[in-house]
C-alpha cells in the first residue's frame, strides 16, 4: 500500500469525524437543543475532563475493567475446556450441549438478579454474568474449528500410529486456532456489554453503575462521556485480541492479509 493510500485510510475517517463533531456542535447551538436532551460535544468533553480530573472515572473504570477481564478469561477457559469434549465426543455433545444452548438462549439480564441473590451485589455477580456472556461465542467456534479439519491430516496422524492426544495437539488445535480466536474477539466485546448490563441491574461501583446515577441526575453530558469511555475501552479490547490472534496464530494467512490491508 502506497503512502497516499495509507494517509487516506487514516486521514479520511479523522476528517469525517471532525466534520460530524463540528456539525453536531453547530446544530445544537443553532436549534437551541436543551443539554438534557442532546449536549454539545464541547459539554461532553468538559464533563469527560472534569471526571478524570476529580478521579471519578478512574475508580469506576478499574472496577468494570476487573469484571470484564476476569469474566472474559473464565468464559474463554470454560468455552475451550467444554468445547473440546463436545467436538470430539458425540455422547458428551448429546448430554451437555442442549443445556448450554438453553443457557445461551436465556436473557442474561434475567440472570443478573439471581446472581446478586446468590453471591451479592459485589463484583463476583458481575464476573459471573460476564463469564456466561463470553462462553458461547468461544464454545461454538471451538466445536466448529475442531471439526473443520482436513481429513488427510487426520489420516496421516493415524497412519503414524498417533493417538487421539497427538491428533488433538498437532492437527485439530492448530487448525481450529483461527476459529477459536474469532470467537474470542467476539466474546471480548460481549463481555463488556455483559458487565455493563449487570451493573445496571445492581452494583456498588462500575461504569454502568455510574451511568445509572448520572441518568438519575439528568447529567446527559456525563452519560455521553461514559459512552465515549466504553466505546474506547471496547475498541481497545478488540484490537488487543486481534493483535494476539496475529501474533499467536501466525500461520493464519487470512488474519495476516487482513492486517496488511489495513496498513
Amino acid at each position: 500500500m502506497n503512502v497516499t493510500s495509507r494517509w487516506f485510510r487514516i486521514g479520511g475517517p479523522l476528517l469525517l469525524f471532525i466534520a460530524l463533531i463540528g456539525a453536531w456542535e453547530i446544530a445544537v447551538h443553532v436549534f437551541k437543543v436543551q443539554q438534557m436532551i442532546l449536549p454539545k460535544p464541547s459539554d461532553i468533553l468538559k464533563s469527560l475532563s472534569e471526571g478524570f480530573r476529580t478521579g471519578m472515572f478512574q475508580k469506576h473504570i478499574a472496577v468494570t475493567a476487573q469484571e470484564v477481564v476476569m469474566g472474559y478469561v473464565l468464559g474463554v477457559s470454560f468455552g475451550i475446556l467444554v468445547g473440546v469434549p463436545i467436538a470430539l465426543s458425540r455422547t458428551f455433545e448429546v448430554m451437555v450441549y442442549p443445556y448450554l444452548l438453553a443457557l445461551q438462549t436465556m436473557p442474561k439480564i434475567a440472570l443478573a438478579p439471581l446472581m446478586m441473590i446468590w453471591v451479592g451485589f459485589g463484583i463476583e455477580s458481575k464476573i459471573l454474568i460476564t463469564m456466561i456472556v463470553a462462553i458461547f461465542p468461544v464454545l461454538v467456534n471451538v466445536i466448529v474449528g475442531l471439526r473443520a479439519v482436513d481429513s488427510d491430516r487426520i489420516a496421516l496422524i493415524r497412519s503414524l500410529k498417533g493417538g487421539w492426544r497427538h491428533e488433538l495437539i498437532w492437527v485439530r488445535l492448530p487448525s481450529a486456532a483461527p476459529y477459536i480466536f474469532a470467537g474470542m474477539k467476539t466474546a471480548v466485546v460481549l463481555a463488556l456489554l455483559g458487565a455493563i448490563a449487570a451493573e445496571f441491574v445492581g452494583a456498588e461501583a462500575g461504569l454502568g453503575y455510574l451511568m445509572s446515577q448520572l441518568m438519575f441526575k439528568l447529567d446527559t453530558p456525563g452519560v455521553f462521556a461514559i459512552l465515549l469511555i466504553l466505546s474506547s475501552f471496547g475498541v481497545s479490547l478488540y484490537l488487543l485480541a486481534d493483535w494476539a490472534h496475529r501474533k499467536i496464530v501466525f500461520w493464519d494467512a487470512n488474519a495476516q492479509d487482513h492486517w496488511s490491508n489495513k496498513q
